[in-house]
């Protein structure tokens, strides 16, 4: 595997941080931001930098250009057609989405264009997403003769399973609408206001608890995977142990007190 660069101003992934929200974009807009092996290492270690840092509240994922995410580099994929490559590729991109899961900070996913093959499934992996109108969704490597494996696990836990299991089969589009419908976005909206519906949904999490959001977060994902009874046992200790936090205390403190909380992020 390669080393991984350093983020830059005009290098394939663009960072700008703005008081808290920490803004990733993809930067391949001549290939519709495909996923290459280097854009997936470039990625992978700046979500790593931005979960160990505690200024960094929200994360907010886009893509330059015309499109969100076309999936994988396809000619890359055709180039190093060798199973060795191929599965490097797909541990790779398969960490990527296990971090956005795994970090502390909400990820909202900002879309626009198109967001097919890996890059729905990325959209499926980011904790929210927000899609312009026009914004239209598939995973069409069946189209090309190539199941989208890793794609459907983040589209089976978005969507019911029919739902998932005919865009998987067909490779057919479905638009913004049917995409918040099905569950694979949250809030639809035009372009000209696709920023400012991001920046609002950042704002509400901006205004909670930062401590309170990281516990929910990971008792969130954790619990979807485990049995009725054990995921009431673990989300009731989660509870038990939020409350003993400073900014519970603070947080109702503030609510009977009819004031603001103060967070102390502890």
């Amino acid at each position: 595997m390669s080393a991984v660069p350093e983020p830059s101003a005009d290098g394939i992934l663009l960072r700008r941080d703005d008081g808290g929200i920490c803004h990733l974009t993809l930067n391949r807009p001549n290939q519709f931001n495909a996923l290459s092996l280097e854009m997936l290492e470039t990625l992978l270690a700046e979500l790593d930098r931005i979960a160990a840092d505690p200024a960094q509240r929200v994360v907010v994922l886009g893509g330059a250009g015309k499109a969100f995410c076309a999936g994988h580099d396809l000619k890359e994929m055709r180039a190093n057609h060798v199973k060795a490559f191929q599965q490097q590729l797909f541990k790779l991109c398969s960490k990527v989405m296990m971090r956005i899961v795994s970090m502390p900070q909400p990820v909202i996913a900002r879309i626009h264009g198109i967001a097919t093959a890996a890059g729905c499934q990325l959209v499926s992996m980011c904790d929210l997403a927000v899609a312009v109108d026009s914004a239209r969704f598939a995973v069409s490597g069946i189209n090309v003769g190539l199941f989208c494996s890793t794609p459907s696990v983040g589209l089976a836990r978005n969507m019911g399973r029919k739902q998932a299991f005919e865009m998987l089969v067909t490779g057919d589009f479905i638009g913004a609408d049917e995409a918040r419908a099905r569950g694979l976005v949250n809030r639809v909206v035009p372009i000209e206001a696709l920023d400012e519906e991001v920046a609002r949904l950042a704002a509400s999490i901006l205004a909670k608890s930062p401590k309170a959001i990281a516990m929910g977060k990971e008792m969130f994902y954790r619990q979807l995977e485990m049995g009725l009874d054990a995921a009431y046992q673990y989300a009731g200790e989660v509870m038990a142990c939020n409350m003993m936090i400073e900014d519970a205390a603070e947080g109702i403190d503030a609510f009977m007190a009819k004031r603001k909380p103060t967070w102390r992020g502890r």
